[in-house]
């Protein structure tokens, strides 16, 4: 087996070699910092794949003809360029998730926020450095429902010399975990928003694209990591799903979490986890068993109340050398699907590795609710159009708006200074206080309607913000992924119930440093971050049919006044909408 360590350096050697110059024939990003350490070069071709699952076959977006698509190496404070051609029938955006984008918002990549989509037949030059950012990320479509197949892992070593703040691992894997629809996910998509109503459950569950033996016609359609007893591997997992957060777990195995969204974190032992979609974890995995084939499980974490979801876990294998391919797996024992005191216990005992440096003192307290609302109904065919529950159209909101995307980029909008497509009266707390979890005055079926509109709350460079983020129970209480692009926040509170600045317990020491959070089921998340990084950077509900109902928002970080404070001028090939 060759070392993992020189198949890197032969790799890294390479890449410089072949597009170490390439940088300085490229249009794009002028300013003369962050410039990277070397330059890594990716063609991304934007395809139509055939493939067959669950005994159907039907043609799905791709990268490269791949699914998952193509892995992205590189290390630390390394430039990236990916050159992305749309060869496929559909408008494209990719984001490159958890990367800061520091002075490259126009390479962020959320379709009508920072670029227009790359029209069929069109091209786009991404750039940007991974300026202190090393560890597991992914990137995935930005625009519609296109990342239900378009995504893959973003891996990002430490630069040379500098160890893991562990034990090196024998060998490391990406376990991407995914969720499989045989209609077309485009023809899902609009007939969903058509309806009015909610979206059905995936087909299947996946674990790097495969659904596993559970399913129909997937005896062989499994993933599987062959291990030597007595060596610890390093497992990457990335939650890539649209809709639905999941809970992984390994046969008679622990995991130890020591790294989550890209940082290192203290050593976390557990028997399972569970990943929203949008995080990242690493954890260690220690082949301590009798010889044999143990499952690798990923099942449902629904917290919602009253929504149909798909219950049959997606099953890979973890199996020694030694066994038998048709020896029977032990089985993975997951949480109940409900099971919030199984995420409680996880995030509960979350640190960062050592004590961090951040916002003590705050200039800006932001207070979000986060939730859903059913508007009401206008349609003059309102059995086919009013399919939410009392009659009328699943809506999401923040501060009870819900945002309306603009038809072309907010960030080109503000950076040319063109009105009418954006406001910038985004509430900074909600419209009504009122008992959030338990008592919300306009629960169904009274008044759930939100405000929509396309508002931005303006910060200016610096400034250090706390930002509550409270659950809401209108419709239903749930667990919310909320992500936030181009910054990364330290988590400082996280609890049940409505935030109570009195009560809450806060963490000033050593809080994990995240850029999704799972806002609990019926509770709050309390987290700060500085806003040093100028543009439009989109902050939304990472499952996929809230942000479609508007469960979002975009914060406009004005520039500072030195020179690499300011937002540099758009690349010359930006899409056009």
């Amino acid at each position: 087996m060759i070392n993992l360590v020189n198949t890197l350096f032969i790799y890294f050697c390479l890449t410089f070699l072949l597009y170490s110059n390439y940088s300085n024939s490229v249009k794009g990003f002028t300013s003369q910092w962050p410039r990277g350490r070397s330059t890594k070069f990716y063609d991304f071709k934007v395809q139509t794949t055939r493939i067959t699952k669950l005994c159907n076959t039907k043609d799905i977006p791709t990268i490269n003809g791949m699914y998952p698509g193509p892995a992205i190496y590189a290390q630390e404070d390394d430039k990236v360029i990916v050159r992305v051609t749309n060869e496929s029938p559909y408008n494209i955006t990719i984001h490159w998730h958890g990367i800061r984008q520091r002075l490259s918002c126009w390479y962020d990549g959320p379709s009508y926020i920072t670029q227009c989509p790359i029209q069929t037949g069109q091209n786009f030059m991404y750039e940007f450095t991974l300026v202190q950012q090393k560890g597991t990320f992914f990137w995935h479509a930005h625009v519609s429902w296109l990342r239900a197949t378009v995504y893959g892992a973003i891996i990002v070593y430490p630069k040379k010399g500098v160890p893991y703040p562990f034990k090196f691992p024998y060998e490391e894997h990406i376990i991407i975990l995914g969720e499989y629809w045989m209609k077309d996910i485009m023809q899902v998509e609009q007939a969903v928003l058509a309806s009015g109503g909610a979206p059905p459950p995936a087909d299947a569950f996946t674990i790097n694209g495969h659904p596993g033996s559970n399913y129909n016609c997937s005896a062989n359609d499994f993933y599987k990591i062959d291990v030597v007893p007595g060596k610890t591997y390093l497992l990457r997992i990335i939650n890539a799903a649209l809709n639905q957060e999941h809970f992984f777990a390994i046969a008679n195995h622990k995991l130890t979490i020591i790294e989550v969204d890209a940082e290192y974190t203290k050593p976390l032992t557990t028997d399972r986890v569970m990943v929203g979609p949008g995080q990242t974890l690493n954890v260690l995995v220690t082949t301590d068993q009798p010889i044999a084939r143990y499952s690798m499980a990923m099942g449902p974490y629904q917290s919602a109340k009253n929504v149909s979801f798909q219950n049959i876990s997606s099953i890979a294998y973890f199996q020694y050398y030694g066994a038998r391919e048709n020896d029977l797996s032990l089985s993975a024992a997951l949480p109940r699907f409900d099971d919030n005191l199984a995420v409680k216990t996880v995030m509960d005992g979350l640190r960062s590795l050592n004590p961090v440096a951040f916002p003590k003192e705050i200039d800006k307290n932001l207070f979000l609710t986060i939730g859903l609302n059913v508007q009401k109904c206008r349609s003059k065919n309102p059995q086919k159009d009013c399919q939410a529950k009392g009659g009328g159209v699943m809506a999401a909101s923040m501060n009870n708006i819900s945002f309306i995307k603009p038809n072309i980029s907010i960030l080109e909008a503000y950076y040319k200074k063109i009105n009418g497509y954006f406001t910038q009266d985004f509430p900074g707390v909600p419209l009504k206080f009122y008992d959030f979890v338990n008592g919300a005055p306009n629960n169904a079926p009274n008044d759930t309607n939100s405000l929509n509109g396309t508002r931005t709350y303006v910060l200016d460079y610096g400034t250090r913000v706390q930002l509550i983020l409270q659950d809401t129970g209108t419709v239903t209480t749930e667990n919310h992924p909320i992500h936030l692009h181009g910054y990364s926040f330290y988590v400082v509170g996280y609890g049940t119930g409505n935030y109570d600045p009195e009560t809450a317990n806060f963490n000033l020491v050593d809080p994990p440093y995240m850029n999704t959070i799972g806002v609990p089921v019926g509770g709050w998340a309390a987290i700060r971050f500085i806003a040093d990084n100028p543009g439009a950077w989109f902050m939304h509900c990472h499952l996929e049919i809230h942000l479609s109902w508007g469960l979002s928002v975009v914060f406009i970080v004005k520039n500072g006044d030195g020179p690499l404070e300011r937002l540099p001028h758009p690349p010359a090939d930006l899409p056009k909408c």
